[in-house]
C-alpha cells in the first residue's frame, strides 16, 4: 500500500499548496507521523505547545483532519486513558468524520463534552463543538459554544472566524450592508481587540464570507473580478484600515498568520492595490489557503495562482510599482 500524501511541503520548492499545515513544520512532521498511526510524536509535539491556545487549536485541527486520526486517537486514548490531549484530538477527528457522514452528530458531540470535562480550562474542545455546531448545529449551541470559547481565551482567532462565517450565512438574499450582523460584530471585535491581535483584520474575513454566501445565493458572479464587491465605499475603507493596521505589524509569527494574509492579499487584489498585493504574496510564500481563494466554486490553488502571477506580472512590467513591505 503506497504511503498517504504528505502534508509537509509542496511539490518543488515555490510552488504553492493548499497545506493544512502552513508554515508550521514541526506540525507537519506530526501530521506526516499521524497519518502513520506514530501518535508518539503527536503527543510530544501538544506537550510542547502548552497554553498557547491559538496554536493549540491550530495544530489539534489539522491533525484531525489526518488519515485515520479517529483511529489513531482512539488508540492513543486506549494506551493513555487519562489524556486530555488524546480526548481532544479524538473529538476533533469524530467531528471531522460527523461532518462528512461517517460518525453520528451525537457522537462527535459526545467526544467534545468528555474532552471539555477532562480539560476544563482548554478551549479547545469547545473549537471542536463549535466547528460541529458551524455545520450542522443551531444558532444556540454555536452562541454556547463561542462563549465557553471566549471565557477561556477572549482572543480565540479559530473561533472568531468560524462565527464571522456563520453570522455571514443570516440573511443571504440580502444586499451587502454594513449592518449585516456580520460586518458589526467583525467592526466591534475588531475596534476592541489588542492593539497587535489579528484580529483586527476581522472585516476583511467577513467581506470575503459575505461574497462568499451571495455568490452561493446567485446575488454576485461566480468570479470576485466582475462582482463589484471589493470596489465599494465600505470596501475600501475596512480594506485600507486593514492594510494600515498591517503595514504596522510585527506579529506575523501567529499559528494562523498565513489565513489572514491570504484573506487580506485577496482583498487587496480584487480591489486593484498592486503593490499591497505583491508584498502579501511575498509574505504568504508558498501556503494559500483554501479560503477565501475557493469561494464560489473556484478552484483555491488555481485561484491563488492567478492573482499572484498577476500581480507579480504588473509590478515586473510598471516601473513605479514599488512593493510596500518586504
Amino acid at each position: 500500500m503506497p504511503p498517504p500524501p504528505t502534508l509537509r511541503r509542496a511539490r518543488h520548492p515555490g510552488a504553492p499548496s493548499l497545506a493544512p499545515a502552513l508554515d508550521d513544520s514541526e506540525l507537519a512532521i506530526a501530521a506526516d507521523a499521524l497519518a502513520l498511526g506514530q501518535w508518539a510524536r503527536v503527543r510530544a509535539l501538544l506537550a510542547e505547545t502548552g497554553t498557547d491556545w491559538d496554536r493549540r487549536g491550530h495544530r489539534l485541527a489539522v491533525l484531525a483532519v489526518c488519515p485515520g486520526s479517529a483511529a489513531w486517537a482512539g488508540d492513543w486514548q486506549f494506551a493513555e486513558p487519562d489524556s486530555g490531549d488524546a480526548a481532544t484530538l479524538l473529538a476533533l477527528a469524530t467531528v471531522r468524520d460527523a461532518l462528512h457522514g461517517e460518525r453520528s452528530a451525537d457522537a462527535a458531540a459526545e467526544a467534545c463534552e468528555a474532552a471539555a470535562r477532562m480539560l476544563p480550562d482548554d478551549p479547545t474542545p469547545w473549537l471542536a463543538a463549535l466547528i460541529l455546531a458551524r455545520r450542522i448545529g443551531t444558532p444556540d449551541a454555536r452562541a454556547h459554544a463561542f462563549r465557553q470559547i471566549l471565557a477561556r481565551h477572549p482572543d480565540h482567532h479559530h473561533a472568531h472566524h468560524l462565527m464571522t462565517a456563520c453570522l455571514a450565512d443570516q440573511h443571504p438574499d440580502s444586499a451587502d450592508d454594513p449592518r449585516h450582523p456580520a460586518h458589526e460584530f467583525a467592526a466591534r471585535v475588531a475596534a476592541g481587540a489588542p492593539a497587535d491581535s489579528p484580529l483586527a483584520l476581522l472585516p476583511v474575513v467577513a467581506h470575503a464570507e459575505r461574497y462568499r454566501v451571495r455568490a452561493a445565493a446567485g446575488l454576485a458572479p461566480p468570479d470576485p473580478a466582475d462582482s463589484g464587491h471589493w470596489s465599494t465605499r465600505h470596501a475600501h475603507q475596512l480594506l485600507q484600515a486593514a492594510v494600515d493596521w498591517w503595514l504596522e505589524w510585527e506579529g506575523e509569527d501567529h499559528p494562523r498568520g498565513k489565513i489572514d494574509l491570504n484573506f487580506l492579499a485577496h482583498a487587496t487584489f480584487h480591489e486593484g492595490r498592486t503593490a499591497e498585493a505583491a508584498a502579501l504574496f511575498q509574505r504568504i510564500g508558498p501556503y494559500p489557503t483554501r479560503a477565501p481563494w475557493s469561494y464560489a466554486g473556484r478552484d483555491a490553488e488555481g485561484a491563488f495562482r492567478a492573482a499572484r502571477d498577476a500581480v507579480l506580472r504588473r509590478v515586473r512590467d510598471r516601473p513605479e510599482g514599488q512593493v510596500t513591505k518586504v
